[in-house]
């Protein structure tokens, strides 16, 4: 083969890559639209993977109903539950809002009644922090607390409008979770072979990408579940107004390592101590440390295990990253990429005989 020859091979083999490049970036933008539905039908796949399999060997290879199965388990288990969730979240959001437009919550009383219950050392630690003007600390604690109600109340208003788009998103999402599901293994085996990477690397990265998918939403979103309901069960025991709101914004704030449940129920315990309901205060405390703190401690460990562990500082900044990029998907698409991330670089370092000196451990919060 003359050199024209190879030249004109290499130049037609950078033009095909390059066509590649080109149509794969078109294909993702295309899929912009559904990334959610897209996201959460893999991530369903993935950690319902194990029962679809097991579904396969008692049902004697019959995998169309295996899917099927294990789809409607899905629906059973989170689609239906998170709906009828997010459905008395946005009543009980207006209720509240409601409540604060008509004055029969003020949060200016509430505020000074507060303040007046702290001893004087603590009102004089105010005052030399210029707060002082409780009539400004009003306004903004109140803006802040009503704006935020205000805008989960309009979603209810925004779901029905939206609700084809909401319906045709559940749609796609549990379409591909039964291909994924049924012919995932098949799917996945033909992807890795078009990788550009030797077949170790490739199963490396590949077998790395299933198990961090896998802790994340075991060790994450379960422990995030589990909180938040003990959250709100807690709550509504003790009387506190919203319990179903602060129960899913614990929940959410548990996603966030090292900050935790303890951003919302440490205030509302320093709320009831000081203004005398000393044994809610301390129930309270105590259901916080040794309940709500414990499912964290006790139960990621088991569910993430050892194999994914990151330290804590970049679990921190990829989750806050990937919901500042993707929202709430970011919670996912945060700790795959920094997981990744490791992965990829452990690879290099170990190809040149060393490792990352980086700290492990997970983060927790309560």
């Amino acid at each position: 083969m003359s050199d024209s020859d190879l030249r004109k091979m290499r130049f037609e083999d950078g033009g095909f890559l390059v066509l590649v490049l080109l149509v794969t970036l078109a294909f993702i933008w295309l899929l912009m639209p559904y990334f959610g539905a897209v996201l959460w039908g893999v991530v369903a796949a993935i950690v319902f993977a194990p029962v679809q399999q097991m579904l396969v060997r008692r049902m004697h290879g019959q995998r169309n109903f295996a899917a099927a199965s294990t789809l409607m388990l899905i629906l059973a288990l989170v689609i239906v539950p998170a709906i009828f969730i997010g459905i008395s979240l946005v009543q009980e959001a207006a209720a509240l809002y409601a409540k604060f437009q008509s004055g029969e919550i003020n949060l200016a009383a509430v505020f000074t009644d507060l303040r007046d219950a702290l001893p004087y050392w603590a009102r004089r630690w105010l005052d030399s922090r210029g707060l002082a003007d409780f009539e400004g600390v009003q306004r903004l604690v109140g803006q802040g607390i009503t704006t935020g109600l205000q805008t989960i109340a309009a979603r209810a208003l925004l779901f029905g409008q939206g609700a084809l788009s909401f319906i045709a998103a559940l749609g796609v999402m549990l379409y591909l979770t039964y291909f994924l599901l049924r012919d995932g293994k098949e799917m996945g085996g033909k992807i890795k072979a078009a990788v550009p990477l030797r077949p170790q690397l490739r199963d490396t990265l590949f077998q790395h990408f299933v198990v961090v998918v896998r802790a994340t939403v075991k060790g994450t979103v379960v422990v995030a579940i589990i909180q938040g309901f003990l959250g709100g069960v807690i709550f509504w025991m003790l009387g506190v107004e919203g319990a179903l709101l602060w129960g899913m914004i614990m929940g959410f704030f548990s996603l966030v390592p090292a900050v935790g449940t303890a951003i919302v129920w440490v205030p509302v315990a320093l709320f009831l101590l000081v203004t005398g309901s000393i044994w809610q205060g301390a129930v309270l405390v105590f259901c916080g440390v040794f309940i709500i703190g414990m499912v964290d401690n006790l139960l990621r460990p088991i569910l993430v295990g050892q194999d994914t562990r990151m330290p804590d500082f970049l679990v921190l900044i990829a989750t806050l990253a990937g919901i500042e990029l993707f929202g709430l998907n970011g919670f996912i698409v945060g700790p795959v990429i920094a997981a990744l991330f490791l992965a990829v670089w452990n690879i290099i370092a170990e190809e040149r005989g060393a490792e990352l000196p980086l700290p492990t451990g997970t983060s927790s919060g309560t």
